[in-house]
């Protein structure tokens, strides 16, 4: 355990920081199973809705590199052929 002041100080960080970002991730998560729903349901409006939700989301987790930015790029293009197969169809 950390004995100095500076090095508690750390800790309490970490921890908030940790927990800011685990909800960050779970919330990208979510978003992206909610498109995922939508295209399944058929819903283009509401997949398209979503995917717009969930870009956004992963673009403010990348500028804060929260997610990588080849990661985010991978996730918002299957996502978005995911949305786009769909509209086609």
């Amino acid at each position: 355990m950390a004995n100095t002041k500076s090095a508690l100080k750390r800790v309490r960080q970490t921890e908030r920081r940790t927990e800011r970002n685990r909800a960050e991730k779970s919330r990208i998560k979510t978003l992206r199973k909610k498109v995922s729903a939508a295209v399944e349901a058929g819903k283009k409006d509401d997949a398209e809705s979503a995917f717009r939700d969930f870009a956004s989301a992963v673009d403010r987790a990348t500028k804060s590199n929260l997610v990588h930015k080849n990661t985010a790029s991978r996730l918002k293009s299957r996502v978005s052929a995911a949305v786009a197969k769909q509209a086609k169809a």
